[in-house]
């Protein structure tokens, strides 16, 4: 059970918390766009785009690349998405 002071410091932690975005569609498309733009780096820079893994299905379909090329690219993706989004956010665009 919490106390009167432990609760005061929990109420005081989450005051200086930064709000997170909600998401909106907005928001899916800047991670989609950014995402997108991870994959034509990769496409552009990975030496062996098709080494490890192939991905199931058609290989076209995911641009000729393997499986850690995939992941590789959507995990950039994902980063430069969660800077954006955030960034955004900050300056109210978002």
């Amino acid at each position: 059970m919490l106390n009167t002071e432990d609760t005061a410091l929990i109420a005081s932690l989450l005051a200086i918390a930064p709000a997170t975005v909600s998401w909106t569609p907005a928001v899916g498309l800047t991670m989609v766009a950014c995402n997108v733009a991870a994959i034509a780096v990769a496409k552009a820079t990975v030496k062996y785009p098709s080494e490890g893994p192939a991905m199931p299905g058609d290989a076209k379909m995911f641009g000729g690349f393997g499986l850690p090329a995939v992941l590789g690219a959507t995990s950039l993706g994902h980063v430069l998405g969660f800077g954006a989004i955030q960034g955004l956010a900050a300056q109210g665009v978002l």
